[in-house]
């Protein structure tokens, strides 16, 4: 039970630090799991984190209605102790007395013993309650549609006949997504491989490198990922790469590199034969591209720097082609990170589109007359999107919209949004310009 109870405990701490101080779910869940032995209960730490943050407007509406009254701040663990309790009542194959008790048990663990009454008492309640708490009123935004309330309305706004398959898709677990390297083999002959180890996968017409596993498996059972045969990336952002059309030889910019997986995927393309360097402003997650251009053997160049500041680590030499993954909202990736639907607010928006419109204009002195850039970025929002590209190219007589000749995602003015959810994808934008020579 003192193990149980612990893991509890580790759950609470770490969804305390994200709800409540704005920390990263990536890194929060990483330390967590240097806190738990073994890998049967990361896989609970991770569920249990994720499936909370993923339903936590509607779990909080629950708690809500089955407090008396409200909890205290300094007592923010405890909602986090109910907060996944409550998920695992609603979500996981739990027995109910099992949640309770080592809900119970976890208070203690928290040096929160006077609790432990409060906290049985709910939860109890909530299972004997639970069809009343299933009625959520659809007057209460976030709570139907488990988002923030601006977001909804805004997905209304740009998408009035999808806004409602999107929420969907950003409440959904995403699947598995492998980029196989083209340089180590086919797609259809790692598909093999994985059948025979009982692994199904299926590919996606739009990605000819993609594989979308049907069940998620560990990283350490897919065949040679350490020799870089696979990669994890979703099929959305394996279409970025392809739009570029680097040739053999050619000199590329990935401004925003980290973690490195379009570098990489660029480096593929060209059959590891293209003088790339990847920037970043980030020196600790330009590792990570590091990383996995030594699993993968490849070879680039790694600068850290402000991709806003090419003065900073730019030498002169124009660029054939540059790869724009511009910061963005993470619209379109809630279901990967969905501590994006409480740390986001309409405030950030403004400073985003103020970076990113930035970004586009001094990257665009780096570009060679006749290159090309694409503009990407993994938001459904057109504010981070087409209405950046339309100022943009409204403002430069140098500048040509390139028309994406593809059949996957939807045409917009100036470019091709993917929608979350459409085919099992993240939600992404693409805008390709190109600098006229002849200006």
């Amino acid at each position: 039970m003192a193990a149980n109870a612990g893991l509890r405990a580790v759950i609470a701490e770490c969804l305390e630090a994200i709800i409540h101080q704005g920390a990263s779910l990536d890194r929060e869940l990483e330390a967590a799991r240097g806190r738990v032995a073994s890998i049967r209960d990361q896989g609970f730490l991770q569920e249990c984190v994720y499936g909370t943050l993923r339903f936590v407007f509607v779990l909080r509406f629950q708690l809500k209605t089955l407090l008396g009254r409200p909890l205290r701040k300094r007592d923010a663990i405890l909602e986090c102790v109910l907060l996944s309790g409550l998920y695992q009542l609603r979500q996981m194959s739990i027995p109910a007395h099992a949640v309770v008790d080592q809900a119970v048990a976890a208070c203690k663990e928290l040096d929160r013993a006077w609790a432990t009454g409060l906290v049985n008492g709910v939860l109890r309640n909530a299972e004997r309650r639970a069809q009343a708490l299933g009625d959520i009123p659809s007057s209460d935004l976030p709570a139907s549609w488990n988002h923030p309330a601006w977001f909804i309305e805004r997905l209304r706004t740009a998408w009035p006949e999808d806004w409602s398959a999107v929420l969907a898709a950003g409440n959904a677990h995403p699947p598995l997504t492998l980029r196989v390297n083209r340089l180590r083999g086919t797609t259809a002959d790692y598909a093999a491989r994985l059948l025979a180890l009982g692994i199904t996968a299926h590919e996606i017409a739009a990605a000819p490198s993609c594989l979308v596993l049907e069940k998620p498996v560990r990283i350490a059972e897919l065949p040679d990922f350490d020799t870089g045969a696979v990669s994890v990336q979703d099929a959305a952002a394996q279409l970025a790469a392809p739009l570029l059309d680097v040739q053999t030889g050619s000199r590329v910019l990935d401004a925003c590199a980290a973690p490195g997986g379009k570098s990489m995927h660029l480096l593929e393309l060209a059959d590891g034969d293209c003088d790339l360097q990847a920037l970043d402003i980030s020196a600790e997650r330009l590792k990570s591209v590091a990383d996995n251009a030594l699993r993968l053997g490849l070879t680039c160049r790694i600068t850290p720097g402000d991709a806003g500041d090419p003065a900073g680590w730019w030498d002169g030499v124009p660029f054939d082609r540059i790869l724009l993954d511009a910061p963005c909202s993470g619209s379109g990736v809630i279901r990967r990170h969905p501590d994006i639907k409480i740390h986001r607010q309409p405030a950030d928006l403004t400073q985003l589109q103020s970076t990113q419109r930035k970004l586009l204009e001094r990257l665009w002195e780096t570009l060679k007359p006749g290159g090309k850039l694409l503009y990407v970025t993994c938001s459904v929002l057109p504010s981070e999107n087409d209405d950046i590209l339309a100022a943009f190219h409204a403002d430069r007589t140098d500048c040509a919209i390139v028309p994406l000749a593809v059949e996957w995602g939807r045409a917009t003015g100036h470019g091709r949004q993917i929608l979350s959810g459409e085919n099992g994808m993240d939600g992404f934008y693409f805008g390709l310009l190109q600098k006229r020579a002849d200006v």
